[in-house]
């Protein structure tokens, strides 16, 4: 028998993909369920990939009218491309995809949009035994039994529950941006078209694949080639430098689409002629508002104090080598209604229950794309075909946390 929670107040702070999976799922055990987000308006506007993973689309899978197929799109090919775009090693084996607005929009709209709450950015908060009171910069000031913190790689929650955790810089950047698939030259849509493609060169790489343009541009013909192209940047004046928008303005994390200076577009572009397969520098080209994030670390040694936890990038940020961030998200989410539920309503003890499985699966996950992203940039020993490559949020080519639990048994 599951345990409810009908009568008790939980509030969200942060509406993205992990905010919005964890209201959902809360909602679902009985909780009066307030989503507080910072940004003024929707996130509708954020256009670039996601790799699908079970736990990203479970929400869809069991408890939505939408099923994951409604939301995604599918490759059936693993493909790495060379010089001339010769096909350096080849797979069949299906991924989905999605773009960050598609599965946003969808969690969105099975939530409550009344209970939605734009523009409020959460300062600080006190908790005692009954509740948690969380403070606003708007004056405002909201009390629930249980608080959730999934605010991103600049947490409040983060911030107050691990003080010493700081971001540690990889040692390079993220250049993103999408295409309409239309636009490719046939050679290269036959290469990319059904394929998560990379191309990899020294102390560089690009991962390539399409994803949908809207929930209703699933199709081939339809969708946008997305990619994600891993450039070694010095921290220090090169990066702040890079990291400045066109107004001067510094923007540590990410630089958004049209607003990285255009000398460093010119140059990527032009880099990417003489460092990537043909049909990839084509798809670099043809963007017209690539953007860069600069990659960061994360670890946190608490996830939950009291009343009071984080998800997601809240509690743990990493590199987007093992395509787990949003996976991650939902993972914690999921995990932390599946406590509450299992339990007999006592909620501090059930977030110390859910806490170190999920510190546990952070820092196995950032260990891990730690080591991907040193053979890619750094040692030159990315191998094409190599299964510790490989997607996946619980190990590489595991993709559900019962298979890494087997796996893990003796």
């Amino acid at each position: 028998m599951v345990t409810t929670f009908d009568g008790a107040r939980a509030l969200v702070i942060g509406g993205s993909i992990g905010g919005l999976t964890q209201a959902l799922l809360l909602r679902d055990l009985g909780f009066d369920v307030t989503v507080f987000e910072r940004t003024p308006s929707l996130l509708t506007d954020r256009g670039g990939g996601i790799v699908l993973q079970p736990d990203t689309v479970r929400w869809f899978a069991e408890r939505s009218e939408r099923t994951p197929e409604d939301v995604s799109s599918a490759t059936s090919y693993l493909r790495y491309l060379g010089k001339g775009d010769a096909i350096l090693h080849e797979e069949r084996i299906e991924w989905r995809y999605s773009s960050w607005s598609t599965i946003y929009r969808a969690l969105y709209e099975d939530f409550d949009p009344h209970r939605y709450v734009l523009g409020e950015y959460a300062a600080g908060f006190s908790q005692d035994e009954d509740g948690v009171e969380v403070r606003f910069v708007s004056g405002r000031v909201e009390r629930a039994e249980l608080v959730v913190f999934a605010d991103g790689i600049s947490s409040i929650g983060r911030q107050r529950l691990n003080p010493g955790a700081g971001a540690t810089y990889s040692g390079y950047v993220g250049w993103r941006g999408t295409v309409p698939e239309s636009l490719l030259s046939p050679g290269s849509h036959a290469l990319l078209g059904d394929a998560l493609a990379y191309s990899v060169a020294p102390h560089t790489q690009i991962c390539m694949y399409p994803i949908p343009a809207s929930q209703d541009a699933l199709g081939q013909g339809d969708r946008l080639m997305n990619y994600v192209w891993y450039r070694n940047v010095t921290e220090g004046p090169e990066l702040d430098e890079m990291m400045l928008d066109k107004q001067g303005i510094p923007r540590p994390v990410s630089v958004h689409p049209g607003q990285v200076q255009d000398r460093y577009v010119a140059e990527m572009k032009e880099a990417a002629g003489d460092l990537l397969a043909p049909a990839a520098a084509e798809l670099v080209r043809l963007t017209e508002e690539p953007y860069i994030q600069a990659l960061y670390d994360i670890r946190s040694e608490r996830a939950a104090v009291g009343r009071v936890a984080l998800v997601g990038d809240a509690s743990f940020a990493s590199r987007p080598h093992a395509a787990a961030g949003s996976a991650k998200a939902a993972a914690d989410a999921w995990a932390l209604a599946e406590t509450l539920g299992s339990g007999d309503g006592d909620i501090p003890a059930a977030l110390a229950a859910w806490e170190p499985e999920q510190l546990a699966l952070g820092h196995a996950l950032v260990d891990r794309v730690s080591a991907m992203g040193e053979r890619s940039q750094f040692t030159n020993t990315w191998v094409p075909g190599d299964k510790d490559l490989e997607f996946g949020l619980y190990g590489a080519g595991v993709l559900t946390r019962e298979a890494a639990r087997a796996t893990a048994t003796p």
